[in-house]
């Protein structure tokens, strides 16, 4: 036993999904508007299953803040469950006169119900594109909204707890360190890599495994693999060592400050897991001044998540960024940006969509 190593558990988990829908539909929808208060509860209802959870819906004729005073905002509540709290996705719409499923919005991920928690959609419709539409989305007078849920409930079924078998300590895993090791000190290294006039050993077995693109140049009758020697032209050495370092022990130097290239050489190089660490980095750094080149960044190495974020940002932040001189180097260099930017621009004031952090709101 060491003095780091922690007592094995064991556990099973079983984690079931179980689909259930709710059909609500209010009569005499303009009085609502009109007349009564702020918000309507549905009657309670139950998924169906043996977990006994009661819920219900609220519908709020103004939103909830400011932002939302001109929508009907659309929250699901979880009234009680004997084994909360309880995981959901949800999914709302509204029934058109044909029975038909339309301005649908679904919840990006689940959320964690707890009792008398609510999600939902703050700007669920704008009050006015609903009337314009009473015809289609009001028949008789009756709103119906439609509820789908995705729920899920964690049941543990055997716990190490709950065992009278004394546990024995396995130490942690070294394997990280160690590999790490080889790449410091250059044990056993078969080849060479040249960097900025600068030779360093390596392991052709570990490129292999981590990067495609190394093992390609290896597996393949190339250059590379008769001398085992690799130019690399395009990365600064401090860049490259940072790469080097995730390469053998999956873990990544402080990125602040070079966040950028180390993005650019995880793309060439096919290191998926430490592009999304580089996007994590350039994202929580997002400002007013760097949001178009974190766009343009994002764009020419396929960071997509990034890319969603700064597209967010800029929307949320428009008027700031276009004045910077980032910006208005963007338009010309990179005109389909210039395009996306306004897409998002034009979806968060359109009459259903509106930015994450707004539509989404615990109430």
């Amino acid at each position: 036993m060491t003095e780091d190593g922690a007592a094995e558990r064991w556990g099973y988990t079983e984690i079931s999904v179980q689909k259930f829908s709710y059909s609500w539909t209010i009569s005499n929808f303009r009085f609502l508007l009109q007349e009564v208060g702020e918000a309507i509860k549905s009657p309670t209802f139950s998924s169906g299953s043996s977990v006994n959870d009661k819920w219900c819906l609220k519908v709020r004729k103004n939103g909830i803040d400011e932002d939302s005073k001109d929508y009907l905002s659309v929250h699901l509540t979880l009234h009680s469950c004997p084994r909360s709290p309880v995981w959901a996705r949800f999914q709302f719409s509204i029934a058109s006169v044909d029975g038909e499923k339309t301005q649908g919005m679904i919840s990006p991920r689940f959320f964690k119900f707890t009792p008398n928690q609510h999600w939902g959609f703050t700007k669920f419709i704008h009050r006015d594109l609903l009337l314009s539409l009473e015809s289609w989305l009001l028949p008789d007078n009756e709103l119906t909204v439609l509820c789908d849920v995705d729920l899920s409930v964690q049941d543990s079924f055997i716990n190490s707890e709950d065992s009278t078998v004394p546990g024995i300590q396995v130490p942690r895993s070294t394997m990280a360190d160690e590999l790490g090791q080889l790449w410091e000190i250059s044990l056993f290294t078969d080849c060479s890599l040249l960097v900025a006039g600068k030779e360093f050993r390596a392991h052709k077995a570990i490129l292999a495994a981590r990067s495609p693109v190394f093992r390609a140049m290896f597996e393949h009758d190339m250059e590379e693999s008769r001398t085992n020697s690799v130019e690399i032209l395009d990365l600064e050495p401090h860049v490259f060592k940072a790469m080097m370092e995730f390469i053998y022990s999956g873990k990544a130097p402080d990125l602040h400050d070079i966040a950028d290239a180390v993005l650019a050489a995880a793309d060439k190089y096919g290191l998926e897991r430490l592009k999304v660490m580089c996007e994590d980095v350039l994202c929580r750094d997002l400002s007013v001044e760097n949001a178009a080149h974190t766009l343009i960044l994002a764009d020419l190495h396929s960071a997509e998540q990034l890319k969603t974020k700064a597209l967010d940002f800029i929307t949320a932040h428009a008027s700031e960024v276009s004045e910077t001189s980032c910006w208005k180097k963007m338009v010309g260099s990179h005109p389909h940006l210039l395009a996306e930017a306004f897409s998002s621009l034009a979806s968060d004031h359109s009459s259903f969509l509106g930015p994450p952090s707004k539509r989404f709101k615990q109430s």
